[in-house]
């Protein structure tokens, strides 16, 4: 199958986020579950906040600008570097590199594209590319599959219920929307956050006497 074949690139947006897309994304919380295990996520309301911060200041918005540079033709391997390089932890770097390499594979072995093995936010902005894919909505679907997915996380571990986990979801759409927005226009200068409490987190989830995410 090639690219001729795509009639609607929504659909393939909508495959390439679905949860059944084979990258592995329910086994990593990111450093979430160090922050349940703290206490300092508890309830819909900690988890939401905890979510928002990682979107705004953390791996969301980071990940937002090396998809979006990667989709409109950024050097792959200087982007990869960069994005090994902004992960704080050796789980958090495991969980972008694998769940890339993943991505990828899925994406050569379904689409025929040659895109690479790259962390994940620079293989997802190569295939919008390889694919001719809308970039900014391809950038929502990406930030919006990411918060659900750590919604899950939470819904998971807190517990919370269902209800609560799509409310949260639902919540953090505008932010999706303006973050996707405003990546595209970005350019690498202006790639960096601070969520510092974050990145410990995702540093001690290690440490964790008992684990059941990967990072």
């Amino acid at each position: 199958m090639t690219t001729e074949a795509i009639e609607d690139p929504l659909l393939v947006l909508h495959q390439l986020f679905s949860p059944s897309f084979p990258v592995g994304a329910f086994a990593w919380s990111h450093g979430l579950e160090t922050a349940i295990s703290q206490g300092l996520v508890h309830d819909a309301t900690s988890a939401g906040d905890w979510l928002r911060v990682a979107l705004e200041h953390g791996a969301g918005w980071s990940d937002a600008v090396l998809c979006a540079r990667a989709a409109l033709g950024d050097d792959v391997a200087d982007l990869s570097a960069l994005a090994t390089a902004l992960s704080p932890s050796s789980e958090r770097r495991a969980e972008t590199v694998e769940q890339g390499a993943a991505f990828a594979r899925t994406v050569r072995d379904v689409w025929g594209v040659p895109v690479p093995d790259a962390p994940y936010p620079v293989a997802v902005g190569a295939t919008f590319r390889a694919l001719d894919l809308p970039v900014q909505e391809g950038v929502k679907l990406y930030l919006q599959a990411f918060a659900a997915n750590l919604t899950g996380a939470a819904v998971r571990l807190v517990p919370l219920g269902q209800t609560d986990g799509q409310r949260i979801t639902r919540g953090l759409v505008p932010l999706c929307m303006a973050l996707a927005e405003k990546a595209f226009s970005a350019d690498l200068d202006e790639i960096g956050g601070f969520a510092p409490m974050l990145d410990i987190q995702s540093q001690q989830h290690e440490t964790l006497y008992s684990r059941v995410f990967r990072s």
